[in-house]
């Protein structure tokens, strides 16, 4: 087991390892334990009762946190036409099509975190799924990034909006704001994704669906949440 360095161990002393904490308490510790020189990232991870092999039991939406993430994110805009003059105008940080797919593929370009497509250029699009799907890169109608509505895309996605989603464990690990934050800005945001991941149950899940709730900053210990009392 690898060793942890001294502002780590002196974290896990500010709090009680295997305890099922309440939410709103972990998220307090959390800002004591978070001990980085730089303003760390609060991560979420939840593990569900479902089985990820099934597709009616997958687990995946998009939400705006009320107080965003702590990161502008880099938005590209594949579409044509008017939708290009849209997507400027919105905010997006680049928007093509034929060149950016072309400079993706050949170069591996990816200086941008989100993908927005219209619906009449998935075709071309398309080709990009085997590099832009194993990065979750891939715009898709479910989260929002294939739309014809560009311009409230941008405007959701430079606010704050996240995308939530099983990985292959049962598990859903998304960011819910930065330790600067304070206690109540991440007790609104880990409220607001909570209960969207609580709403996305699958008809399908059966026995206990929130396994298990562990929070925690990007250099800091894992907190673990009393799944009984996820929300109020």
């Amino acid at each position: 087991m690898p060793k942890r360095g001294k502002k780590y161990q002196d974290s896990v002393k500010l709090y009680e390892p295997e305890k099922m904490y309440d939410w709103t308490e972990a998220l307090e510790l959390i800002q004591k334990t978070a001990k980085a020189k730089f303003d760390e990232t609060v991560e979420i991870s939840v593990r569900l009762g479902v089985d990820p092999r099934h597709a009616d039991q997958q687990v995946r939406g998009a939400i705006v946190l009320p107080h965003g993430t702590g990161k502008t994110k880099k938005v590209i805009v594949l579409a044509k036409g008017e939708k290009l003059k849209e997507a400027e105008d919105a905010g997006a940080d680049y928007a093509g099509l034929e060149e950016y797919v072309e400079k993706i593929q050949k170069e591996n370009w990816f200086d941008f975190d989100v993908v927005v497509a219209t619906p009449d250029v998935m075709n071309v699009v398309g080709r990009l799924g085997k590099v832009l799907g194993p990065k979750g890169l891939m715009p898709n109608p479910k989260s929002g990034t294939v739309t014809f509505d560009v311009a409230k895309a941008i405007s959701e996605i430079k606010a704050g909006k996240i995308e939530y989603r099983l990985d292959k464990t049962s598990i859903i690990h998304a960011p819910i704001g930065k330790v600067s934050f304070g206690t109540q800005k991440l007790v609104e945001n880990y409220r607001t994704l909570m209960e969207a991941i609580i709403k996305a149950k699958p008809a399908a899940a059966k026995g206990q669906y929130l396994r298990s709730i562990v929070i925690s900053s990007t250099m800091g210990p894992g907190i673990k949440i009393n799944t009984a009392k996820a929300v109020d």
